[in-house]
């Protein structure tokens, strides 16, 4: 575990702006003694930045409790989909993650991953909440690439596949993300949706309105680390080569479901790779 005198300015912006999206200070502490902070000195870091920030912020209504509704997934331990059947290994209804085991083949994963190879891998962002626009910043440091919709005939499979069991038209999704983490890379605890309240989000909203769901492909096995950790609901999922997590985030009435907080865990030994599809409420794109 580690012992620090001083948090980093990443920790301390990531315990501000979670605080301010309504994370409880116990999924908090989880989500740093994950990340290898010693407990005690969590909880104490994340109680003297909530107090400044929460002593800046003017009074405001706190939002009712998310209402989860029925689930886009169909019922069953089997779901069968047009090409493959997919078998669910895990459900959590608050919040709600569906595990899928055998979602891809090892082929499908391997081919993936060397579409991926031939393109530019880049360093990942995130969105800057004031601007729009993407930043490199510590708390996220794997890299990757896009593949447009239907850019080649895997990712055409795929995103059938993909909209048939999240049970959405494939235009409402974002192009396929392909992420690479090499040891040590994380990606700290974060939310997928865009926050209302950041004036950063009302370029990307206007493409698709919010996010509503993410599906996360696991495309190897991981040799140690590298798990995809919700803290809210104290649960890890490990990287399985061809399985894949889906979680939902945003129901009918407009809200976003805080409970998804999730981090992708560092790298330990080997390295991970993994495709996201997140989709939104209407047509994707501008």
């Amino acid at each position: 575990m580690t012992q620090n005198n001083e948090l980093s300015s990443a920790w301390q912006e990531w315990i501000i702006s979670n605080s301010q999206r309504g994370c409880s200070v116990k999924s908090m502490i989880e989500a740093m003694v994950n990340a290898q902070f010693e407990a005690t000195f969590a909880k104490q870091c994340i109680e003297k930045f909530m107090a400044i920030d929460i002593a800046s912020l003017p009074t405001t209504k706190t939002d009712e409790p998310y209402r989860y509704e029925p689930s886009r997934i169909a019922s069953g331990n089997t779901i069968a989909l047009a090409d493959k059947s997919v078998h669910v290994a895990l459900r959590l209804s608050h919040p709600e993650v569906v595990l899928f085991n055998h979602f891809m083949s090892d082929d499908e994963c391997d081919a993936l991953i060397a579409l991926a190879k031939d393109k530019t891998l880049s360093p990942s962002t995130v969105v800057d909440s004031t601007s729009g626009k993407g930043e490199v910043i510590t708390a996220r440091s794997s890299e990757g690439t896009y593949f447009q919709r239907g850019e080649n005939t895997l990712v055409q499979s795929l995103e059938r596949r993909i909209s048939q069991l999240m049970n959405f038209p494939i235009e409402n999704g974002e192009g396929i993300q392909v992420l690479h983490y090499l040891p040590g890379a994380e990606y700290r605890p974060h939310f997928d949706y865009f926050p209302k309240h950041d004036a950063g989000s009302a370029r990307h909203l206007n493409l698709g309105g919010q996010r509503i769901a993410t599906l996360v492909m696991y495309l190897n096995d991981v040799e140690n680390g590298g798990e995809t950790f919700f803290p809210e609901a104290n649960l890890s999922v490990t990287p399985k080569k061809g399985s894949a997590v889906y979680f939902s985030y945003f129901n009918s009435l407009g809200q976003t479901d805080s409970a998804t907080l999730h981090a992708g865990n560092p790298v330990l030994a080997g390295e991970k790779w993994i495709a996201t599809k997140w989709v939104r409420q209407t047509k994707y794109g501008s």
